[in-house]
């Protein structure tokens, strides 16, 4: 594995400085506009009179891009390289979120669907750029911690963006919830000037082009590729777990504080900040702890206690089942990027094919957010909540006993 013209036998971290901070921008970007429909679900659900299944569906048409589009969007980066990759997205994802001015001005809850779907097509192509690109760019030894440390950057965006939905359109909602469309076009306008011109920029820099075995031909069908690497047929399933788990819980953190805490959605929805924010903080202990402690065996531990914690939630009641829920967000922080590091180790000249698989699996977030809105339409919070507990005891299981089975270890 080496970086052109930035290195000659031994890696030189001096080179790297320049596109990891080139990257530490790209996740911030991804994770606000992401995060944003956190608030974007309470906002459809009051501003529309919908039911939590349907309001949902915002996270639904967003998370389900992955599963349609991961594929198609690494043969596209593989033909162009992770750098116009990037670009592409930034473009994309820009266009998506300037479509929210038509959309409002026919106010038609499926119109800013149809923008949502159009601005993952755009994260779904910067991630699959972005996860490959960050563990080729470096050992492979430490390409968890890496992509945690640069995710704890994004993790600001993730923080910031519950604070930035409940000034600029949750509040505005209720002041005027007969306009409910509108308060969206200046947000989203921001969004995709900001989108653009990070797009143009990264256009311009001379960022290094990674040469690993992640670039190198590989002619393994994706079925071969799966049935010789177990650690990453059972880590497919990891992320889609993983996700579901952390965008279900994000996404219903407003409601769910606002009935605990008998508060508005508005006053509710900062506490996501606060569940984001726990990532953040992990994320930057995580990328320490990870140099030292084998990958498997932290991702089993914070597992468990993130099934202890929603456990207690749900028994518990006021402001403590509020901070135990949002105390998950510390066992979210290193998941994401343990399951993915153990998932391609060890695949060489495959690594490429199964980052699509993986991202793929994102997918979890649509079909695991809208099963818990089923529940909670027809039962209550706790029974809902269940769904999330139980992704993270598979999460347990692969950390404790599949991947230590399947992969070396750290």
């Amino acid at each position: 594995m080496e970086v052109d013209k930035q290195q000659n036998g031994s890696v030189q971290k001096s080179g790297y400085l320049l596109p990891l901070c080139a990257l530490a921008v790209l996740y911030f970007l991804m994770g606000f506009t992401t995060v944003l429909n956190d608030t974007l679900v309470p906002f459809f659900k009051q501003g529309f009179n919908l039911t939590y299944s349907q309001s949902s569906l915002v996270q639904f048409y967003f998370y389900l891009t992955y599963g349609l589009i991961s594929i198609p969007a690494g043969k596209l980066v593989g033909a162009i390289g992770y750098k116009k990759g990037m670009v592409v997205g930034f473009c994309v994802a820009a266009l998506g979120s300037f479509l929210f001015y038509p959309a409002s001005q026919f106010h038609h809850y499926a119109l800013f669907l149809a923008a949502l779907f159009v601005i993952a097509i755009g994260i779904v192509t910067l991630q699959v750029s972005a996860n490959p690109y960050i563990t080729a760019l470096g050992p492979e030894s430490s390409a968890a911690s890496r992509l945690t440390l640069i995710q704890g950057v994004g993790s600001i965006g993730t923080t910031l963006a519950p604070v930035f939905g409940a000034h600029f359109i949750l509040s505005r909602l209720e002041a005027a919830p007969d306009q409910a469309s509108g308060v969206l076009v200046k947000p989203y306008f921001m969004i995709a000037s900001t989108l653009l011109l990070v797009g143009i920029i990264v256009y311009l820099l001379k960022l290094p082009q990674v040469t690993s075995s992640i670039s190198h031909k590989d002619n393994k069908g994706i079925l071969e590729i799966i049935r010789q690497h177990p650690n990453l047929k059972f880590g497919i399933l990891g992320i889609f777990c993983y996700v579901g788990a952390e965008v279900a819980i994000g996404t219903y953190l407003t409601n769910y504080v606002a009935d605990v805490l008998h508060i508005t959605e508005h006053k509710a929805n900062v506490y996501v900040s606060y569940y984001w924010g726990g990532m953040l903080v992990g994320r930057l202990i995580g990328a320490y702890i990870l140099r030292f402690f084998k990958t498997q065996n932290v991702l089993a531990v914070i597992a468990l206690i993130a099934i202890v914690l929603i456990l207690g939630s749900v028994l518990s009641s006021g402001n403590i089942a509020v901070w135990l829920m949002i105390a998950v967000g510390l066992c979210n922080s290193i998941m994401f990027a343990s399951i993915f590091s153990l998932s391609v180790r060890g695949l060489g000249a495959s690594t490429g094919k199964a980052s699509g698989l993986l991202s793929t699996a994102i997918l979890g977030g649509a079909i695991i957010t809208y099963f818990q809105a089923v529940l909670k339409d027809n039962l209550t919070w706790g029974i809902s909540f269940l769904i999330p507990a139980l992704c993270y005891l598979y999460i347990f299981l692969y950390g404790w006993k599949l991947s230590q089975k399947t992969a070396p270890t750290t």
